[in-house]
């Protein structure tokens, strides 16, 4: 008998809690609606997404993804939203932000706690109109994006202290998923 061919993209386990988180997850994908993931470092946070989106009926529009944590503060506007030429020093030509190259389909924004107030603002604007602005223009461009964001942080207790939106963390919270941990 051959051995099932894995993809490397594929988390695996048997425990009880994996396979229960295994079987929600693939009750959430149907649900076309924003989904967090909260879960430890290293627990498989960006897997989930990617098998989240495969099981939904987004699975063959575009899945892109951004490590907020990553960037500086001072970036992410312009990466999840874009620039027109001339927005900023530097900006010599127009940029497609993240929300646009995820049209019809899902964007995941992992360590979304990082994610500044001034841009949470804009987030906040597209789940609830589907429509935003890249940075230097008044045009509003609109979208339709499942958003996915994933953290190892206490999202609720970021927004008690005024470090992350109120109402963007009811708006993502539609959903919730719970990742184990590892141990």
């Amino acid at each position: 008998m051959e051995t099932p061919v894995r993809r490397p993209d594929e988390a695996l386990g048997r425990s009880d809690e994996f396979v229960a988180f295994q079987q929600r997850l693939s009750r959430v994908a149907r649900v076309d609606r924003p989904v967090l993931i909260m879960g430890e470092r290293g627990t498989g946070k960006e897997l989930a997404a990617t098998r989240l989106h495969y099981l939904s009926a987004r699975w063959n529009e575009p899945l892109v993804t951004l490590n907020c944590a990553a960037l500086a503060p001072a970036l992410i506007a312009t990466e999840l939203f874009g620039h027109e030429a001339g927005a900023y020093t530097g900006a010599v030509a127009r940029r497609t932000g993240r929300f646009e190259a995820a049209d019809r389909g899902t964007l995941f924004l992992d360590e979304i706690g990082a994610i500044p107030r001034q841009a949470q603002e804009k987030i906040l604007r597209v789940v609830e109109y589907g429509s935003f602005e890249r940075v230097g223009s008044t045009t509003p461009i609109q979208v339709d994006v499942r958003i996915v964001g994933a953290t190892h942080a206490d999202l609720a207790a970021l927004a008690e202290q005024d470090r992350f939106k109120r109402d963007l963390l009811d708006r993502l919270s539609f959903e919730v998923l719970f990742l184990p941990p590892l141990r």
